[in-house]
């Protein structure tokens, strides 16, 4: 009885922390191009830093930068695909400062260059839908939460 009546609590606050940290995510989605830092997006989430970055690992399973850095190669990798502006014009659209910068986490989580990236021909995915490309092209680090591939 006694454990029922404490976990009902944290079990509401533990949902009421998601409920913010959803939101500051979302921000991050909406507003990948713009500077954003912890601090701020903790202020979004009602918490102090700290526990927003823990929060948020525990909850989406990578860090708050790790999320944003994803976020905006897989908006690099869409206006690349698109072709129609160059690496350095992606590099600044997507929110990066530096295109050393860029092209190196570029590098690192899609596994070529952009301008490699942006030279090579991308139709052989165009029947399959948005929603499962995603899945199968949003870029991780070190290989890391990448679905299985069936044969």
């Amino acid at each position: 009885m006694i454990a029922q009546a404490t976990s009902r609590p944290a079990a509401a606050q533990h949902l009421r922390d998601l409920v913010r940290l959803r939101r500051a995510r979302d921000q991050m989605d909406r507003d990948y191009a713009k500077p954003l830092d912890v601090p701020a997006l903790a202020r979004v989430a009602l918490m102090s830093p700290g526990h927003f970055s823990r929060s948020f690992r525990a909850a989406f399973g990578e860090t708050p930068h790790g999320y944003l850095m994803t976020r905006r190669i897989e908006r690099a990798k869409a206006l690349l695909r698109r072709g129609d502006l160059t690496v350095t014009e992606v590099c600044f659209a997507v929110g990066w400062t530096s295109l050393g910068s860029f092209s190196s986490r570029f590098t690192e989580l899609v596994g070529e260059s952009p301008s490699s990236y942006r030279a090579r021909r991308h139709d052989e995915g165009a029947a399959i839908p948005a929603c499962v490309a995603k899945i199968y092209t949003r870029p991780v680090r070190n290989g890391e939460g990448k679905p299985a591939r069936r044969l």
